[in-house]
């Protein structure tokens, strides 16, 4: 079908296609939900186990057939990216549901909302279905691809919940870790039931040791506060694989009588360009620093297993900064040390609202917000990574710091957390 065709709710097309990328996309708008695709991988309606279940903190099927790629950013745009490969699918599954959870909001706030399959070999667009009725819903199945007498289509859904994807996962058979109601005390008969017959007495036979449950599925993404700060990475599942660091923003500025805060007022801070660095400490002992400033982006295959991206002088617009740590490589990293510098375009973190998000490839998300900024701030640490023995341990830090004069932010971080390099004037 072409590009610019797309679908009605309740068609189908077939998908001629041994792997597929299923593409959610919508619009980056201010105020708008983040938006998170799933996949379930049904047999006759209903999940075998919560191990069908893809999705961010379970990115990978056991089976390989479904991977959650995670998200890309365009300036107006994200799209979320599941990688379906039929021929590792399962003897059993005929269908696998596409679903979009909204992270904090309604997916009536959230404009563009869209899934596109297209050929993984050869990026050409097999379908594509426009969801545009959504209101209160806060999870919705956008379509399903599904098996019919040997081959594979797909189907325009768009059925909305207003549960959430706890609601949407539990109706497929998933067992979920969230806190649940209290239920009801049993009421008691009127009347006492008769006394039990004694049995006959019988040779003792051994109980057959109960098999283990399995864990259910954790849908909550780990926030660090200051009561609760840091977090274990093996414990969250994410120990192997790439660790993504994201920092966006926005600006809030109170004007004078209009009494109102403009959120994501970016176009009044064009020129605002905050980076984000990192200080590393290997097990060799060697030091060294990743930041744009003298194009110090870092590596992920080699020492420091650490890269940045490109800068990014937009924030909550778009992607925001982020850089990507190899956790292949993490008996190798002694410590991290995150932090964000305001290279040109205001004084202090003031009047900037950010937001820290760590995504590992495996396990669970793990964010935080900074406080309030109130000194006059350039510098800030964001996350203290500390190796502890094969694990990874992620400490919320949001420090802000004041660079005495004519120090720059770099040693002023340096010297707060006794890293002890030597430094000297850079620039991008």
């Amino acid at each position: 079908m072409g590009a610019s065709m797309t679908m009605q709710k309740g068609t189908n097309v077939p998908v001629p296609a041994g792997t597929v990328r299923v593409e959610l996309g919508w619009y980056a708008a201010p105020g708008a939900p983040d938006v998170d695709t799933s996949a379930l991988l049904l047999v006759a309606g209903k999940v075998r186990d919560d191990a069908d279940f893809v999705f961010y903190n379970q990115p990978v099927h056991a089976s390989g057939a479904v991977r959650h790629e995670g998200k890309r950013t365009a300036p107006d745009s994200v799209v979320d990216t599941l990688l379906v490969d039929f021929g590792k699918v399962e003897p059993g599954i005929e269908r696998i549901v596409l679903a979009a959870s909204a992270d904090g909001g309604t997916f009536g706030r959230v404009s563009g909302l869209h899934v596109r399959i297209t050929d993984a070999a050869g990026g050409a667009e097999l379908a594509r279905f426009d969801s545009t009725d959504a209101t209160v819903e806060t999870a919705f199945i956008l379509g399903e691809l599904y098996l019919r007498q040997g081959a594979w289509k797909f189907r325009a859904v768009g059925q909305g919940y207003s549960s959430g994807l706890e609601g949407l996962a539990t109706d497929f058979g998933i067992s979920v870790d969230e806190p649940q109601q209290p239920q009801q005390a049993p009421t008691v008969p009127s009347s006492p039931p008769p006394a039990p017959v004694a049995p006959a007495p019988a040779a003792p036979v051994a109980p057959p040791a109960p098999a283990p449950a399995p864990a259910p599925v954790r849908l909550t993404k780990i926030t660090l506060t200051k009561s609760a700060p840091s977090v274990s990475l093996a414990k969250q599942g994410g120990t192997s694989g790439a660790l993504r660091v994201n920092l966006n923003w926005e600006v809030r500025k109170q004007f004078k009588g209009w009494g109102a805060k403009l959120g994501r007022a970016v176009a009044m801070h064009a020129d605002l360009d905050l980076d984000l660095c990192a200080l590393y400490e290997l097990t060799d002992g060697r030091k060294g620093v990743v930041q744009s400033l003298g194009n110090a982006f870092g590596s992920l295959n080699q020492p420091p297993f650490i890269h940045l991206d490109g800068d990014d002088r937009t924030g909550a617009l778009s992607t925001g900064e982020n850089m990507t740590i190899n956790l292949d490589h993490k008996n190798q990293l002694r410590r991290v040390l995150i932090f964000v510098t305001i290279y040109e375009g205001a004084r202090s973190f003031a009047d900037l609202h950010a937001t820290v998000t760590l995504q590992p490839q495996n396990g669970a998300a793990v964010d935080f917000s900074l406080d309030e900024c109130t000194v006059p701030s350039t510098v800030c640490a964001l996350a203290l990574i500390t190796n502890t023995g094969g694990d990874l341990t992620v400490q919320r830090e949001a420090r802000y710091l004041v660079p005495d004069r004519g120090v720059s932010p770099q040693r002023t971080i340096d010297a707060a957390y006794g890293w002890g390099m030597n430094w000297t004037p850079g620039r991008k």
